[in-house]
């Protein structure tokens, strides 16, 4: 009882963040998250009132993550708010600044990244989680400052988001074959596929499964920029 009294969202979201960590979106439920807190499940209904407004806390528990990762560095959002040149990098910097915390965010919780691209699929804007919305917002107010027309701010906007995330679900969410196998090829299953049909998937297989980092991701947000808003 007395744990009871002290059960708020933020830790039955924490509890919930734990199992998905551990055991996978597949092993997150509402009954698996009470007995992590060690309450009745119907005690969880009180702070979020279903799986799917559960799945929203992990997000945002994502992008506070991120928040608090960029804290009080020059890709922040005290040196975004100050405005201030001196304080805050350059905004190509910046966004390649964001990608890499997002992407460490992501490396810490690779179960619960494919929820970050997923969601926005089933949740409106303007119902997303605070701390999402104040992750665009603070985008778009780079973007906006750096003297970029609606059209471009709007294009390397939709661009960033898309190619971060979609990179970093790619990166992290490894699907293999045979997960004891030690030898990359059998481990992916390539002897699988018939090497006349598929002579370059079983060649670079390997290769496509290997992780590509924080620098292929700096590089892409780099090459996005520079698309989108070409140096003067």
């Amino acid at each position: 009882m007395a744990a009871r009294t002290r059960l708020t969202r933020d830790r039955v979201v924490g509890a919930a963040l734990r199992v998905a960590d551990a055991e996978g979106l597949d092993g997150l439920s509402m009954r698996r998250v009470a007995d992590e807190l060690g309450v009745e499940t119907m005690a969880l209904y009180r702070y979020t009132s279903s799986k799917d407004e559960l799945l929203d806390g992990l997000v945002e528990r994502l992008f506070i993550e991120l928040e608090e990762s960029l804290g009080s560095t020059p890709f922040g959002p005290a040196a975004l708010a100050a405005g201030d040149a001196e304080t805050a990098p350059p905004w190509r910097e910046a966004l390649v600044g964001v990608a890499r915390a997002m992407y460490r965010v992501a490396l810490a919780h690779p179960h619960v990244v494919p929820l970050m691209a997923l969601r926005p699929f089933t949740v409106p804007l303007t119902r997303r989680p605070p701390a999402v919305l104040r992750a665009h917002e603070r985008l778009l107010t780079r973007l906006e400052r750096a003297g970029l027309g609606e059209r471009a701010t709007l294009e390397l906007y939709r661009a960033f988001i898309s190619w971060v995330l979609g990179y970093i679900v790619t990166e992290l969410r490894e699907v293999v074959d045979n997960p004891d196998e030690p030898e990359p090829a059998f481990r992916l299953g390539l002897h699988r596929l018939p090497v006349k049909e598929f002579p370059r998937l079983r060649a670079l297989g390997p290769g496509l499964a290997a992780r590509g980092g924080e620098e292929q991701l700096a590089a892409g947000v780099t090459a996005l920029i520079d698309r989108f808003a070409p140096p003067t």
